[in-house]
């Protein structure tokens, strides 16, 4: 029997909101310690993670391991039809093949409840190593969202470069190029406001700006986002679920072909 209560239902709206247009069946894996979900995308190109920890519910029951199929798309056309301030329940036997999500008003005098299929997926769970990272950016999601939505009207890559002057995003299309550059901030008032680099080694890498955009869609989650970055490894773009967990984004660079051809 599995039994999770969300009191801010619009919590798990907003996930669904940043996961479905990257990802269209996935299985979610629930476990004594928590709600979780990893899958790629349908190209292969970015793997998305997503954790939230049972103490962040208000009940929480998960009586043995589970892992539920479902359609992000039909799970998150069921999740519209919450309010924002509804308290969210999903219910699940074990061995059954649906998936009940209820939703209750805070005053207790609407309860509507919506019945799911599951599917069957086959899943690889990849191990994903922890990594020391040679840079990791903090900023404001919506700041990199911005950049992001900018730098897409320009060209189709970015290319994010750490160094001591501070990050640097740039692209370069057919209409010309454009550089934005930010720099250490930390003399805020608020403290989301803060841009944080933290540089071991300077990087630059190139990612395709479609995948970041789709990253972004995470923004009402968090006020900030964190950009981890290593020359040979996947970055990793996280927002935090409030105080219970996380989405993380995770995509490999793109290998620049342009100087196998010019050399």
């Amino acid at each position: 029997m599995l039994e999770l209560r969300l009191v801010q239902g619009s919590l798990l709206k907003k996930v669904l909101e940043s996961i479905k247009d990257l990802v269209n069946d996935a299985n979610f894996d629930c476990s004594t310690t928590g709600f979780s979900l990893q899958a790629m995308d349908s190209s292969h190109v970015a793997l998305v993670s997503l954790l939230l920890r049972s103490e962040g519910f208000e009940h929480y029951r998960c009586d043995r391991n589970l892992s539920m199929g479902m359609n992000l798309g039909n799970m998150s056309k069921m999740l519209k039809c919450a309010g924002n301030d509804d308290i969210i329940t999903i219910k699940a036997d074990d061995g059954g093949d649906t998936v009940t999500f209820m939703f209750e008003s805070p005053t207790q005098d609407k309860i509507a409840d919506f019945e799911m299929k599951l599917m069957d997926i086959d899943s690889e769970h990849l191990g994903i190593p922890e990594a020391e990272y040679h840079s990791i950016v903090r900023m404001p999601s919506s700041e990199f969202s911005r950049i992001c939505k900018d730098l897409s009207s320009i060209g189709d890559t970015v290319v994010i470069s750490v160094t001591k002057e501070g990050v640097k995003f740039s692209t370069a299309g057919d209409i010309g190029t454009a550089n934005i550059v930010l720099r250490q901030n930390t003399t805020v008032d608020k403290p989301e406001d803060a841009i944080v680099i933290e540089m071991n080694e300077p990087v630059s890498l190139s990612f395709a700006l479609r995948y970041m955009n789709s990253f972004t869609k995470a923004t009402p989650l968090s006020d900030t986002v964190t950009i981890s970055l290593s020359s040979e490894l996947p970055v990793v773009v996280e927002y935090k679920v409030a105080e219970m967990g996380y989405i993380r984004y995770y995509l490999a660079p793109k290998i620049e072909e342009e100087e196998d051809t010019n050399a």
